[in-house]
């Protein structure tokens, strides 16, 4: 069975009409915002007009044979179905942006782990910063969060303040990027077990409870694959787009191949602003005009072009890219050939995010200034 996400279940409803006017209920509004997925589990409410309603066993029915016809028969559905009328519901609020101080929120994606995604995210992040603009970093790799040790704050200490009454998470800030991870509140010798509800929820704590305050860029660094975190943070944010990384190699592009499948699918929608090609060859760094095409050659290259979406940059491998990583200080911090691939990168994210920007309706478009 594929993974549950609220937008397949949608789909899904959607097929069910109402028969006092032929309309589908999801349309009609008749699906309430507290939909629950948990493993198989799916639980939410239908909402009538009166408790009268004539129709009210019959929807209910016809909404869990949808669900198991057009999602999978393994679905617990049958008995989950609340019911509720529009006299029980609160007055509707108007929907509130998680992130109103942020104007651009970009995915750090990868179809498999080890290709270095996190090394991209968190090289990428201070290189923007470099650039003087003011940036975030989720670490929502709730597996294996790394960001702390890459930022050489691992033992930092989390805060809260009040913020408009409400208690809000101070990010760490450390070479100008604030930063959250699930790492700071989990004990870093231990293995993280989490079902699918419980990383989700936590990472919507980590965005919505955080004072994250105004940011040109939001980076988030995603697990690797495609799973229902992936899901929860597309559905939860209006991300501007996903940078995907992979390496040359034939087995890393596959998946990659995979996760631009995923972000591009009518389901999801969410535009790819480009592949990246990390550890593209290997360069000694007393000779930096050599290079060494250890994992392959042009990969990504190739396919970049048969997914007619951009190559970004090529990020070649240099002995002191892990040590700098591992000792807390990401190599975009100086002037080498590497930093200069990250630069290069976040020129291209940059023009990516505007490009984007320009073709969306005037009253989405959002503009980015440097501090």
């Amino acid at each position: 069975m594929e993974t549950l996400y609220p937008r397949l279940v949608l789909d899904a409803l959607s097929t069910v009409r109402y028969p006092g006017n032929g309309k589908d209920i999801v349309s009609l509004g008749m699906v309430e915002d507290d939909m629950r997925i948990d493993g198989k589990k799916v639980e939410f409410s239908l909402i009538f007009d009166k408790p009268t309603d004539p129709f009210i066993k019959s929807i209910v029915k016809a909404a869990e044979t949808a669900i198991l016809t057009h999602i999978s028969p393994e679905v617990d559905i049958k008995g989950n179905i609340s019911v509720k009328t529009r006299q029980q519901m609160p007055a509707q609020a108007e929907h509130v942006n998680p992130l109103p101080g942020v104007k651009n929120i970009i995915g750090i994606s990868s179809g498999k782990g080890g290709v270095g995604k996190s090394t991209v995210a968190s090289n990428l992040a201070v290189a923007l910063a470099r650039e003087g603009y003011k940036v975030g970093l989720l670490d929502a790799d709730i597996f294996g969060p790394s960001m702390p040790k890459m930022f050489g704050v691992e033992k930092e200490p989390l805060y809260i303040h009040k913020v408009d009454g409400r208690d809000l998470i101070i990010p760490v800030e450390r070479y100008g990027v604030k930063l959250l991870s699930i790492g700071f509140v989990i004990d870093p010798d231990s293995a993280a077990v989490w079902r699918g509800s419980m990383a989700s929820n936590a990472l919507k704590q980590l965005i919505t409870d955080a004072d994250w305050g105004e940011l040109d860029y939001f980076l988030i660094d995603m697990p690797p694959g495609t799973s229902d975190i992936h899901l929860t943070l597309v559905q939860t944010l209006a991300i501007s787009g996903i940078v995907i990384v992979s390496t040359p190699q034939e087995v890393a592009l596959a998946d990659a191949r995979k996760g631009i499948s995923m972000f591009t699918g009518e389901k999801i929608n969410v535009p790819v602003l480009g592949i990246v090609e990390n550890m593209a060859w290997f360069t000694p760094e007393a000779h930096p005009e050599e290079r060494y095409y250890i994992f392959g050659r042009d990969g990504a290259t190739r396919l970049a072009k048969d997914m007619d979406v951009p190559l970004l940059a090529q990020i070649p491998v240099v002995g002191r890219i892990c040590d700098r990583g591992d000792s807390g200080e990401p190599i975009a911090l100086d002037d080498s050939v590497t930093s200069m691939a990250f630069m290069h990168l976040a020129h291209e994210v940059i023009e990516a995010v505007d490009k984007r920007n320009n073709e969306l309706p005037p009253t989405l478009k959002v503009n980015v200034t440097r501090k």
